[in-house]
């Protein structure tokens, strides 16, 4: 034990890190409250409006990892959830996360504007954070009253984020002309707002939650937020009128508080969807399903033959059967009811057959294009998957099974985007500098290659933990091995993909593909929790729920490097699919130099380095 100044801590390690997180925490509080409050318009070339949404955006990301680095630890140890349950609610908790910014988005862009619609998910935020630090009495576990106040706090905090991560990096890029060339630096500066908010709460709130008391670390998390509010608010002139409704007559009178009353709507749905989480897997499924199943349509028939009503009826309305079929024999096999297995490979293969059909029929480029965007999107959900183990399963194995050097399991999480501060300009170079050489590895063959990673990454674990003896602890250094590979393959992804989807995405398709995408995103994190469940072993002692663990990941890491190595092998097709020759190149996602932390950073309306 050392004795800090105000902290006991069990390792000098634990101690020094937590103190250096606050230093640089405060330092970028200090230093951008100087910047945002300097009389000049402009500040380091770029005007303060950049800086105020960059201190926005850091706290938003403080309360929100921050929160999240403690959650798995805080539903098994205080709401006495079985690890199972705990996985599958963490799950169904991050996939509504990811899939509320298309609502968040949509309401921005047509009603509220961006500014209204970032300062409203604020102040949901704010609230939901700092409700998680009502706890009540932890013996009654989920006997305890307090625990609807949780599962308020977890909907209002996904609502909050759907309303705000969808638009704030969209005011960053209307602080610009389009052909201003700040625009990529100005985006570079901003994801470091969304890293260094990540990489610090997870260190002092995981640090406080874990240690001093679970009201601690939330209470901070919602301090944090609060800040992000606070100068969000004050700060409005900086932002010179940007982000406002387009039509303000949309919203005169009494429909904007409508808009808001929407929002609360989405809080009470999200309020009973989080204690229901099976629903949210159905949910996704089908409106994934039927997504994917309408943008299909829209090429294979609305733009392949001009209109609805030139398509081939015949052909229409066996895609449309199938379809259904599909989407109805997927939700009854997630609900184990016969046959329904049967019904949705054989709709599966009449889908298929009837997009290759028409494909021979009629062949154009967008449409090829799509597909290829479909693959991907496809690939990006095993990805996902696996990824998001680290803040469940992972957490867990981390706090039971692993010699932490006396460091809390919690500020482990932290890892990932302190890889990504590091190593994101180092991927954006190396790109930089195989494009120059023609040598660039293709979008898909990079989506390959982060299969390929994410699962060498449980591999590695699964060795190293192994090579010592499951009864002894794991060595940390297998920690920071398994982290290191899935940030090298989200570095391959995740900025990747966004700039993919927006060039292969038609301009009037645009936003149908990125919430196709964020789709994918939320239906990964949702498959997460299912997969993290089968790791839990209550009841079985220490040793055997260790090995169920490894077995586990041994098996996802099987697995993942084989669909990586088959998208490798396939990625000149899908790559030919793109036509890249007659693609107007738009560059790679603006602020490549530090994105890559997560799939929604940019939100809604990804900017590319050349605008």
């Amino acid at each position: 034990m050392v004795e800090g100044l105000f902290f006991t801590f069990d390792s000098a390690f634990e101690m020094w890190t937590f103190r250096v997180a606050v230093v640089a925490l405060l330092g970028f509080l200090i230093g951008g409250t100087l910047l945002i409050t300097r009389p000049q318009e402009e500040v380091m070339g770029h005007p303060k409006g950049l800086f105020l949404l960059f201190m926005a955006e850091m706290w938003e990301r403080f309360s929100y990892y921050g929160m999240r680095a403690l959650l798995i630890f805080y539903l098994t140890q205080h709401w006495l959830f079985s690890d199972g349950e705990a996985s599958v609610i963490y799950g169904a908790y991050t996939a509504l996360v990811y899939i509320a910014p298309v609502v968040g988005g949509y309401l921005a862009d047509r009603y509220i504007g961006q500014r209204k619609a970032v300062l409203f998910g604020a102040v949901l935020l704010t609230f939901g954070h700092f409700f998680m630090a009502f706890e009540g009495d932890a013996s009654l576990g989920q006997a305890n009253p307090m625990i609807n106040v949780f599962w308020l706090a977890l909907a209002l905090i996904i609502v909050g984020s759907g309303f705000l991560k969808a638009n704030i990096s969209v005011l960053v890029g209307q602080l610009y002309a389009r052909t201003d060339i700040r625009r990529d630096p100005a985006y570079t500066i901003f994801y470091m707002g969304i890293n260094v908010g990540a990489a610090t709460a997870s260190i002092i709130c995981g640090y406080l939650g874990q240690t001093v008391g679970w009201e601690y670390g939330f209470g901070l998390a919602g301090f944090g937020m609060l800040l992000g509010l606070f100068f969000f608010v004050i700060g409005k002139p900086l932002l010179k009128g940007k982000g406002e409704p387009k039509d303000p007559a949309r919203i005169a009178g009494a429909k904007e508080w409508g808009i808001y009353g929407a929002g609360l709507a989405m809080v009470a749905l999200c309020w009973v969807a989080i204690q229901y989480q099976e629903l949210v897997g159905v949910v996704l499924g089908a409106f994934g399903g039927a997504l994917v199943a309408y943008v299909l349509a829209i090429l294979t028939f609305q733009m392949a033959y001009g209109s609805w009503e030139k398509a081939p009826r015949g052909p229409f309305m066996v895609y449309l059967v199938s379809a259904l079929g599909l989407i109805l024999g997927l939700i009854g096999a997630s609900q184990s009811i016969a046959y329904s297995d049967y019904v949705a490979g054989a709709s599966l293969v009449v889908l298929i057959g009837v997009l290759i059909q028409q494909s021979m029929v009629k062949t154009f480029h967008e449409r090829d294009r799509i597909f290829a965007a479909m693959f991907l999107i496809l690939v990006s959900v095993v990805f996902w998957a696996l990824f998001e183990q680290a803040g469940s399963s992972l957490n867990l194995f981390t706090d039971r099974h692993v010699d932490t050097q006396g460091v809390n399991a919690a500020m482990f999480q932290s890892i990932n985007a302190i890889y990504i501060v590091l190593l994101a300009p180092v991927f954006a170079m190396l790109w930089q500098f195989l494009g120059a050489r023609g040598a660039e590895p293709s979008t898909p063959m990079k989506f390959g290659l982060a299969v390929v990673q994410v699962g060498l990454g449980f591999l590695v674990l699964v060795w190293g933990a192994e090579s010592v003896g499951v009864n002894v602890p794991t060595p940390v250094i297998f920690i920071f091995l398994i982290y290191l590979l899935h940030t090298t393959g989200e570095l391959c992804l995740s900025p990747v993909g966004l700039s993919a989807m927006n060039r292969l995405a038609p301009a009037h398709l645009a936003s149908l593909i990125m919430g196709t995408w964020f789709f994918a995103s939320a239906t990964g994190n949702f498959a997460a929790g299912k997969i993290a469940e089968a790791t839990g072993a209550e009841g079985v002692g220490e040793e055997a729920g260790k090995q169920l663990v490894l077995d586990v990941y041994s098996t996802v890491g099987w697995y993942a490097v084989g669909i990586g190595v088959a998208v490798m092998v396939i990625s000149p097709l899908v790559k030919k699919l793109m036509h890249l020759d007659t693609l107007k190149d738009d560059g790679d996602l603006a602020g490549m130099a530090e994105a890559g932390l997560e799939a929604q950073e940019a939100g809604v309306h990804p900017e590319t380095s050349k605008g």
